[in-house]
């Protein structure tokens, strides 16, 4: 018998290039990697344990490449408002009031609901990262994580205390979770973080082999006062501090022009784009189409579940697409195929973390699709389903690192009605704090 292993058998399966073919899937559970793909494995293996994956689609596990998971207990606390109000008005003294317990719900929460949609693996900036670390291990998702910096209206101290604590979270928490999580660097973002500050802990961080993650040419707000005050686009100014390397990851990256554009192909910088949070502040539309054409890295993000109002990434997906499609002007801009996998394999090399394919050797990420639903039928063409009609609720299992998370819409390592009752309560106190 072989030894530890896990077969998903009698779907059809998304291969890396596109193609849908029926196969199975072997997994090596010890080493959380992809043993095989292959036509005959059920009558070849006697695996340990069978996922059924008949009638359905087994494609890579989905890849939220930016997030703010405990933002879940903010969700529709403040809505209809531009960024800047949003935060400094709403989010911010909600997030004040936070505490440890409060983060370790929500995330939990998150967790829940990216695992029943089929996502294994995200990036989360936050606070109380130890709370999230924790939270990912026993739920068994992958992730990279990092302590949220904003150093604006903080004396001297108090920002060095806080670019700091990033520094300390990510050097000791890479590698948690047996290697399922990896750590960043977070400044927020170019306009919220001092300048002597941000090149310092550029520095440190790349010095530590340690990669950063910020928001980046979100709104225009953050684009005019940089070239105002600078005479330089904000993506100038974010490779002259040195964060613009081929590790670290952007976030929205909406308002950028042909000359960053062309710097972050130069840099190797990936994007993560959010498009339900750029549509709902009216931010704006990333050119997408554009960075593909230029060679970026792509990934895709939900942002936090504040300004989205769901960390489903099919939706994200769809959105992804379709405001391609309007922000170039053009119906083949973003098509079925270069969305998916920028909820895929393009969110795990901006990343830079395993998953995203679906081939022998990789990391057994895994989503199962149920395609019996009425609103995936015919079945024309799978991949323009994942793009335009799949939703979260169609995901019969989720596997990450070779473990299964869910089996029939049932999850197996987190306790759903104990982490919503919790959450709920948590919300009521926090919002009742703020207030």
């Amino acid at each position: 018998m072989d030894s530890d292993t896990l077969l998903v058998a009698g779907g059809r399966v998304l291969r890396p290039d596109g193609d849908v073919v029926d196969a199975d899937v072997l997994i090596d559970r010890t080493a959380g990697r992809i043993e095989a793909v292959g036509s005959k494995l059920a009558t070849e293996h006697d695996a340990d344990e069978t996922l059924d994956a008949s009638g359905g689609l087994v494609m890579p596990g989905l890849v939220n490449a930016h997030t703010h998971v405990a933002m879940t207990l903010l969700r529709g606390y403040a809505d209809d408002k531009p960024l800047d109000a949003w935060l400094r008005e709403d989010i911010w003294p909600a997030e004040a009031a936070l505490t440890a317990e409060d983060v370790r719900a929500g995330t939990e929460l998150g967790l829940v609901e990216m695992i029943r949609s089929g996502t294994t693996t995200f990036a989360d900036m936050y606070f109380h990262v130890p709370e999230i670390v924790e939270a990912v291990d026993e739920a068994g998702m992958r992730a990279r994580v990092g302590h949220g910096v904003v150093t604006v209206g903080k004396d001297e101290a108090e920002a060095r205390a806080d670019v700091q604590e990033s520094l300390d979270v990510a050097r000791e928490y890479d590698g948690a979770a047996d290697g399922r999580i990896r750590t960043a660097v977070m400044p927020h973002s170019l306009t919220t973080v001092d300048e002597d500050l941000l090149r310092e802990a550029v520095t440190d961080a790349h010095d530590a082999g340690i990669p950063i993650h910020t928001h980046a040419n979100e709104t225009r707000d953050e684009v005019e006062p940089i070239v105002a005050e600078r005479d330089e686009r904000p993506l100038a100014y974010a490779d002259d501090v040195g964060l613009l390397s081929d590790s670290d990851f952007l976030a929205h990256g909406v308002h950028v022009d042909e000359s960053e554009i062309d710097l972050l192909a130069e840099r190797g910088t990936a994007v993560v784009h959010c498009p339900a949070s750029n549509m709902k502040l009216a931010s704006g539309i990333a050119p997408v189409q554009k960075l593909l054409d230029a060679g970026v890295t792509v990934g895709l993000g939900t942002d936090g579940a504040a300004s989205n109002n769901d960390l489903d990434l099919f939706d994200e997906l769809r959105d992804a697409a379709m405001i391609g499609k309007l922000g170039a002007d053009d119906a083949s801009a973003v098509p079925a195929e270069a969305a998916v996998q920028m909820a895929t394999q393009g969110g795990a090399e901006a990343l830079s973390l395993p998953g995203g394919r679906v081939e022998a050797g990789a990391a057994a990420d895994l989503a199962i699709i149920d395609l019996d639903a009425p609103h995936l039928a015919p079945a024309h063409d799978l991949v323009s389903h994942l793009a335009y009609a799949v939703r979260g609720s169609d995901v019969r299992h989720t596997v990450c690192d070779g473990q299964i998370l869910m089996q029939d819409r049932e999850l197996t390592t987190l306790d759903e009605k104990q982490v919503v009752e919790t959450a709920r309560r948590r919300a009521v106190d926090l919002v009742a704090r703020a207030e």
